[in-house]
């Protein structure tokens, strides 16, 4: 059995011994999983060398503690609830007992089509329960997956297959979101004409659309599943070997392949799912996140799964085909936690409260927010209006590279306050410096956020790059790891996240690289140069603006700035179009050639005699040259 605190006082002390006696404390945590082999040390290594590894010497797999755990007392329980996108089309649902058979059977044949321990495989499907089937297919057999959200373009599919080196591409002819159709094959098609690596591609006739087909390259999942096997031993995963690659974005331009390991993610996952959103035995879990993120792998899959929970998976969007679509969800499967972004909310909040007239949610017991700060009136409305102020918000902090939850309330445990992440999780030790990396020791601060010490679900590197792993994370502030976002520390010692101090934004709690949105826009003919910015969005969260410097008088502005939409929707995806265009003659930089984009917020954001001092800049007659084009 997984451990669960119970109570505040238990909470304050399990906390206290997790930073005293972190390897007393997660080796206690670690006997609720199975093990084929115990660890010879719960923790080594350190920030400065960067060296960590957890629970080195033990043997395991994934798949197993997913799986195979619960078939004794638990194989009829429902693991998997599947809602498709069309509400007329039937749900899906799978048994332990179900979904371990299908995970040996893919097993099987990931076996047959030479995949081995230590290769990549590339997911690129949509959120059907052949996904999750994959990923445990996946540990299984000790192949790395690296899952590509399918909103994402054909370049950026290509990027991704090409950096983690792929053998085998896994998606589906194409799914529907809402009324609009994702091609997925198409896509993968064109991905592929740049891709070596990929052998094989395997196919699930989702939206049987019609697709091309190539021979000797193309397989389709129901042939190959026909006659495989639904036995497989799992393999002997080392604790240190890696489990998964996902690729996120950064202020370099190329997105960076995070990559995790097996037993410090797999026991942070669980535990932090068990604890947070402090799950009983008959909860129906529901995270509204696409697999393709972070938070789909932890808290779609692995986390319930290893605790045995029931998990439900949506296909579809939250307005289709009305926005009542969630809240009928809810109620017609009973859940009683439900996960879901900011952005999501405050989508709802400016629909109005029609689409709640029906809704009865007196099942739900926990609600969660994921992916960036919630500002305080989502806070209220998301607390009145679906918790009927009875169901404890759990504001959620964490990020890609850390695996898991590191900053939240405990579910009914600990105390809450709106748009305040409150409390650091065990195990984890956050501090605040100043820009010249000074501790902040003073109860009350502000800066940046750092961690102190290693947790079990962190990173261990980027994929082939482990020298950007340390400029990324461990070069600003020595020992420390680096996490990229400013912070407020209150009078009860509650940490607020005040967002990116770096290039990268959050649009839609997904974040993008402002060097990657800048490349994409270049690759317009007339475009020379461009500089994007993040401004405050109330439903993003942030949107994106461009201002771009053209080889040529541009006559037709608007035309230009579609054209930039589409080819920024084509290399990156949708989520990362700019929501406004600006041509400019020139943009504002240091006399090295650094664009200063702290000036350009300011005058996006509506704050143009904030631009601050102009002195260091080689242009500064640039710069109210922005502000007049901004206030046309």
């Amino acid at each position: 059995m997984i451990k669960r605190i119970t109570s505040y006082d238990e909470y304050k002390y399990n906390y206290k011994k997790s930073i005293a006696e972190p390897d007393s404390f997660w080796g206690e945590v670690a006997e609720g999983f199975h093990w084929k082999e115990k660890w010879k040390q719960v923790h080594s290594g350190n920030f400065d060398a960067v060296n960590f590894k957890w629970f080195e010497g033990a043997k395991l797999n994934l798949s197993e503690n997913c799986l195979d755990v619960h078939l004794k007392s638990n194989a009829d329980k429902v693991a998997i609830i599947w809602e498709p996108n069309n509400p007329d089309e039937e749900n899906r649902t799978l048994t332990y007992r179900q979904l371990h058979r299908e995970v040996c059977k893919f097993s099987n044949v990931l076996k047959q089509l030479g995949i081995k321990k230590g290769d990549t495989v590339c997911i690129y499907m949509p959120m059907i329960p052949e996904l999750a089937i994959v990923m445990l297919a996946c540990a299984r057999i000790g192949a790395i997956h690296s899952i590509v959200f399918g909103g994402f373009s054909a370049h950026s599919l290509s990027g991704r297959i090409n950096d983690a080196c792929c053998k085998l591409l896994i998606t589906a002819d194409g799914f529907y979101r809402g009324e609009k159709p994702v091609y997925l094959k198409n896509i993968s098609d064109e991905a592929l004409k740049n891709c070596d690596s990929i052998k094989n591609v395997i196919v699930f006739r989702r939206a049987m659309i019609d697709i091309d087909v190539v021979a000797g390259r193309d397989l389709f999942w129901d042939q190959l599943m026909l006659n495989a096997s639904d036995e497989f031993t799992a393999e002997s995963m080392d604790s240190e070997d890696p489990l998964l690659i996902l690729y996120t974005s950064g202020s370099t331009g190329k997105p960076k392949g995070v990559e995790h390991t097996t037993a410090g993610y797999m026991v942070y996952a669980g535990f932090t799912f068990l604890n947070v959103f402090q799950y009983r035995e008959h909860d129906v879990f529901w995270c509204t996140a696409d697999i393709g993120w972070i938070t789909g792998h932890s808290y779609v899959v692995y986390g319930p799964l290893l605790n045995g929970a029931t998990t439900l998976m949506f296909e579809g969007i939250p307005s289709y085909p009305d926005w009542s679509r969630w809240w009928n969800i809810i109620d017609k499967y009973g859940v009683n936690i439900f996960y879901t972004a900011p952005t999501a909310i405050r989508s709802f909040e400016a629909q109005g409260s029609q689409h709640l007239n029906d809704a009865k949610l007196n099942t739900l017991r926990v609600l969660g927010s994921v992916g960036e700060p919630i500002n305080e009136e989502a806070w209220k409305w998301y607390n009145e209006m679906i918790g009927k102020n009875n169901c404890p918000i759990v504001d959620t902090w964490w990020q890609t590279e850390t695996g898991g939850i590191l900053i939240t309330s405990l579910a009914g445990i600990t105390p809450t306050k709106p748009s305040f992440a409150t409390l650091p999780f065990f195990g984890v030790e956050p501090v605040i410096v100043d820009n010249n990396g000074v501790i902040l020791n003073d109860i009350l601060a502000e800066g940046n956020l750092c961690i102190k010490h290693s947790w079990p679900g962190q990173a261990r590197t980027i994929f082939k790059d482990h020298d950007l792993f340390l400029k990324t994370y461990f070069s600003n502030y020595r020992g420390l790891y680096f996490t990229g976002d400013g912070c407020r520390r209150n009078e009860n010692g509650f940490y607020r996240i005040t967002g990116r101090i770096d290039d990268v934004i959050k649009v839609s709690g997904h974040r993008i690289g402002t060097a990657e949105v800048e490349n994409a826009i270049n690759e317009h003919k007339d475009v020379v140069e461009s500089a994007v910015v993040a401004i405050p969005h109330y439903i993003k969260g942030e949107a994106i603006i461009a201002f771009v410097i053209c080889t040529k008088k541009i006559n037709d502005e608007e035309k230009l700035g579609k054209e930039i939409i589409q080819i920024v929707s084509e290399i990156i995806g949708p989520i990362a179009k700019p929501e406004k265009v600006f041509v400019v003659s020139g943009l504002p930089k240091t006399r090295s050639g650094k664009i200063m984009r702290r000036i350009l917020r300011k005058i996006a954001e509506g704050n143009p005699e904030q631009v601050g001092d102009l002195s260091t800049l080689l242009n500064p007659e640039v710069v109210e040259e922005i502000k007049a084009v901004f206030a046309n």
